[in-house]
């Protein structure tokens, strides 16, 4: 296709992914972040084999590879017995859990922080036959061919593309987490615990010095205390006769301010994802809750989707109508597998159901021309 002006609402990991990536192709790309800076929302991210490979395609594979710690996921239950679903491999248990902070900052370089505007609000856009107008809220505006909005799951790009999808809240379902220095914590990290009370939650070592720890409940109920004092309250549910006592001593020990609360907010299905010259990706357009932990991921495959659709096709309306239909069909099975692990019982049942998702996920390719 001839070279286009794309403008990326969104300096987060898939923004920044996509700034990277259709600057590889020849677009002439902005990047605008309403942050100060660039920032990781979160503590870490998991990233699986789908995604490595549009980061190898970058070119900055290695890097991610080398700032993470790969995992083989292992359950376990309160009691501290390890659950694996049968016929299933390694390969179906593996991601590389990597610092928020570290990627961004490195995507950031790749995509080159000239092309980055910060303290860049958008308030919305005009599209016209010829071109998008973006609305910037200082009154500035930028004209552009292509608008993608990566801006989260309280997009402001979506409320404007598809009025009335704001995120809505999920199941009073809360999460805390934390990175912490690496201490003396037991070699092998529980991972995941699914405990009692709908709590599920764990530790592992995201980078050599440092560890996160993160705790959920779904209908988590009235919130008392402090933070450090909810998350506790809700790690118990993982811990019976001194089993996952190293997760409690890392909560007690980390700082108010360095713990991350977040009440779970999920984009509702969408009747579409595109017009003629706007796109959503990644949780703009299809934020799901955190307990499969592939959001990442998805919006990574969203990337290389559409850089091959925009590659393939001349005509950019057949190009992004072409990207919504393949991503959409993929997430159909998505929220399937996403409904089935979130009501599993115990650690049994959700250690079947999420190899299942992820075996899916792996050996299941992302739709291209």
């Amino acid at each position: 296709m001839s070279r286009k002006s794309t403008v990326i609402v969104g300096g987060g990991l898939v923004g920044l992914t996509a700034a990277a990536s259709l600057k590889l192709i020849g677009h002439e790309v902005i990047v605008l972040e309403q942050a100060p800076q660039i920032r990781a929302v979160g503590a870490g991210i998991g990233l699986w084999a789908n995604a490595l490979r549009e980061f190898d395609h970058l070119g900055i594979g290695p890097a991610i590879r080398d700032m993470g710690i790969e995992q083989n996921m292992w359950f376990f239950n309160p009691a501290g017995d390890p659950v694996r679903a049968p016929g299933y491999t390694d390969r179906d248990h593996q991601f590389l859990l990597v610092p928020r902070p570290e990627l961004n900052s490195l995507l950031a370089d790749t995509v080159g922080r000239d092309r980055i505007r910060l303290d860049a609000h958008v308030t919305g856009y005009t599209e016209t036959g010829s071109d998008v107008v973006v609305h910037l809220a200082n009154g500035e505006t930028l004209r552009t061919d292509l608008l993608i909005g990566s801006d989260g799951v309280h997009s402001n790009v979506r409320k404007q593309l598809v009025p009335g999808s704001d995120a809505v809240p999920h199941s009073n379902h809360y999460a805390w987490r934390a990175i912490v220095p690496t201490g003396n914590q037991n070699s092998e990290p529980t991972v995941l615990t699914v405990g009692h009370g709908r709590t599920r939650g764990g530790y592992a070592r995201i980078a050599r010095d440092r560890a996160m720890w993160m705790v959920n409940q779904f209908d988590a109920g009235p919130l008392t205390g402090s933070k450090r004092e909810r998350a506790l309250e809700r790690a118990r549910y993982l811990a019976e006769a001194g089993w996952n006592d190293d997760l409690l001593s890392m909560i007690a020990e980390t700082p108010e301010e360095a713990i991350l609360e977040n009440q779970v907010t999920l984009v509702p299905e969408l009747p579409h994802w595109t017009s003629a010259r706007v796109a959503l990706i990644g949780d703009a357009a299809h934020g799901l809750s955190p307990h499969i932990a592939s959001g990442g991921t998805l919006g990574i495959e969203d990337v290389g989707v559409l850089r091959s659709v925009l590659t393939a096709e001349a005509d950019l309306e057949k190009a992004l109508t072409t990207y919504e239909h393949a991503r959409s069909a993929r997430f159909d099975t998505v929220r399937e597998h996403s409904t089935a692990v979130e009501h599993a019982g115990d650690a049994v049942e959700f250690a079947q159901r999420y190899a299942a998702f992820s075996h899916w996920m792996l050996t299941t390719a992302p739709a291209t021309p």
